[in-house]
């Protein structure tokens, strides 16, 4: 009997030596999946993520598995989808030939298809899933669309958010901060905005100088109207406070990534793109955290904006409220669900 007890109590101090030993250890990366890659972001993502030995911000989340996804009437799209599979495969990410297939493979997930018409469809299955997820500019390829995806997200308690890396390069991450501007009353934003015929004017690659001008801004923008020609846009946005903003995309000639900020101490030139690095790390965050750096609110402000901007455009440049174009959003998002519950 005393021999039977010895040896319980042996294993039960093994045991319980086994489960320090392994709460003591740090837990494994968060398998990451990727959705879309038909961009250059979802391979320079991987490569910073997967580094042999990643730096403190990039390390817990490793990429793990990709499905291609690619929309074949984009050029952008389709001609890029067959490089950039063969480049993840050489990284050691297993490719996928459905969402289905990948959602069992991993933690989290990065939507990156360039294309945001399919979109809500992709993220509405990672949401259901109940997987944390991040979505590449633009969150979707109509605001009723960015609509639906925020109300699923909030449905299903599924932590999500969508930001251009302009957001946080440090030159203008920094700007509402910077004492130099001693607070700011107004901003130029600036940055190249290519068109592409299926996607709202400036949603394709105008969001860069819009994200640009709401993270040195910040949200409150009442009303937009908007000039444009085939070589440029402007769209000047009046803020709650009085405060305007304004955005210009050039088509024509140089351009670049940047803002002129007014301040009240001084007019100071913010930075430029400073790589996807900064980006990424704030993806880090966000899968260990479950804290999203951008509010769902503020994102669709961003694309009301655009939507707005599109509608000023339509009516010869009048000035349209971003709440008239969120109200007939959320109408047209509404009218989907109705149509498909009654399928």
């Amino acid at each position: 009997m005393n021999d039977c007890r010895l040896l319980l109590m042996g294993l039960v101090m093994t045991a319980s030596a086994a489960t320090q030993l392994h709460a003591d250890e740090p837990p494994g990366p968060l398998r990451a999946g990727i959705i879309g890659l038909d961009t250059s972001h979802c391979v320079a993502f991987t490569e910073l993520l997967n580094a042999a030995s990643p730096t403190p911000d990039l390390a817990g989340v490793r990429v793990v598995a990709a499905f291609p996804g690619g929309s074949p009437d984009i050029p952008d799209s389709r001609d890029r989808v067959a490089g950039y599979t063969a480049r993840m495969r050489e990284l050691g990410v297993e490719i996928v030939d459905s969402i289905e297939a990948l959602l069992p493979l991993v933690d989290v997930v990065l939507v990156e298809s360039v294309d945001g018409r399919p979109h809500l469809a992709q993220a509405s299955a990672v949401i259901r899933a109940g997987k944390p997820l991040f979505i590449d500019k633009p969150v979707a390829g109509s605001l009723a669309d960015a609509v639906e995806i925020y109300r699923l997200a909030r449905e299903h308690h599924v932590p999500c958010f969508s930001s251009s890396g302009l957001r946080f390069s440090q030159g203008i991450a920094g700007m509402r901060t910077d004492e130099r501007v001693g607070g700011v009353i107004g901003c130029e934003a600036r940055s190249p905005a290519t068109i592409e015929p299926h996607h709202p004017d400036l949603y394709w690659y105008g969001i860069h100088g819009v994200e640009t001008l709401y993270t040195i801004m910040g949200p409150g923008c009442v009303s937009v109207a908007r000039a444009h020609t085939d070589g440029a846009d402007v769209v000047v946005g009046v803020w709650r406070d009085g405060r305007i903003g304004t955005f210009r995309g050039v088509r024509q000639g140089a351009a670049e990534f940047g803002a002129t900020v007014f301040g009240a101490k001084a007019v100071v030139q913010s930075g430029g793109f400073d790589g996807y690095r900064p980006l990424v790390a704030a993806i880090v965050q966000f899968f260990r955290t479950g804290q999203p750096p951008v509010s769902a609110e503020e994102t669709l402000e961003i694309y009301a904006f655009m939507e707005a901007a599109d509608e000023s455009k339509r009516q010869g440049g009048t000035p349209v409220t971003l709440e008239s174009v969120l109200a007939k959003a959320r109408k047209e998002a509404a009218a989907k669900n109705l149509s498909a519950a009654g399928k």
